[in-house]
């Protein structure tokens, strides 16, 4: 199976379906502790850090992953210490490869900040 975290998203303007849970059950052991709405059609993950600045520090990676990427997740920081993360692909109003691309890039951003 090809490691998202290698990939690039490619950019999607609409005219296709959404994935179903069928087709992206392949992807899920690299998007660990993201859970997805009961009609699949979008995924969410929750982080929760020590202090403030770990938070913010966060939410800026991502958005460098964001900007790099050309995918834009939502991106809440609230609690002061708390990162809520929504994914979904809004040309296609579902989820797309994109979305598992960016998730997988993000766990891999919060196993470094643990290390």
């Amino acid at each position: 199976m090809e490691d998202l975290t290698q990939k690039k998203c490619e950019p999607c303007e609409g005219g296709v379906d959404p994935l179903r849970r069928t087709q992206f059950e392949v992807y899920l052991d690299q998007v660990e502790g993201w859970s997805f709405t009961e009609d699949d059609k979008w995924m969410e993950r929750e982080f929760v850090f020590a202090h403030f600045q770990d938070a913010l520090d966060f939410v800026n990676a991502i958005g460098a992953i964001a900007e790099e990427e050309g995918h834009h997740p939502n991106i809440f920081l609230h609690s002061y210490c708390k990162v809520r993360v929504e994914l979904y692909t809004h040309a296609i109003g579902g989820l797309s490869i994109n979305d598992f691309v960016v998730a997988s890039k993000i766990n891999q951003l919060e196993a470094a900040a643990l290390e």
